[in-house]
């Protein structure tokens, strides 16, 4: 293990957040305004996952009033308390950068059927 690798490990979270590609998550992050803080939620789709260790980047991607948005998280910041999955789309590529051009209803992802269990 090299050096960079050591101081590495200090900035590390024990438990990262899990998020992959074409997931809508629900990013909660801690904002500072003066001596206050609070906690502000940004959810939108994964299009984008990029880095290791504690250089590690989430793009997630919403539309607002009609405008889409793209906020670029690092997954090991202080500032993330959590990251919540409310969905998870079918996607074929590492990267949607497609969905940019897309609107309404094509801009959606197919989701994912989880697989249940028959009872009894």
């Amino acid at each position: 293990m090299n050096v960079i690798d050591q101081v590495e490990q200090l900035y590390m979270k024990e438990n990262p957040p899990e998020a992959r590609i074409g997931e809508t998550v629900r990013v909660h992050l801690k904002i500072v305004e003066g001596e206050k803080e609070r906690i502000q939620v940004f959810e939108g789709v994964v299009i984008a996952l990029r880095g290791g260790g504690t250089r590690s980047m989430m793009t997630v991607r919403k539309i607002s009033f009609g405008v889409g948005v793209e906020r670029i998280f690092p997954l090991h910041s202080p500032q993330i308390i959590k990251i919540e999955r409310i969905r998870v789309g079918k996607v074929r590529r590492a990267k949607l950068y497609f969905l940019r051009t897309k609107k309404g209803k094509a801009a959606r992802l197919k989701e994912v059927e989880t697989r249940r269990e028959p009872k009894g």
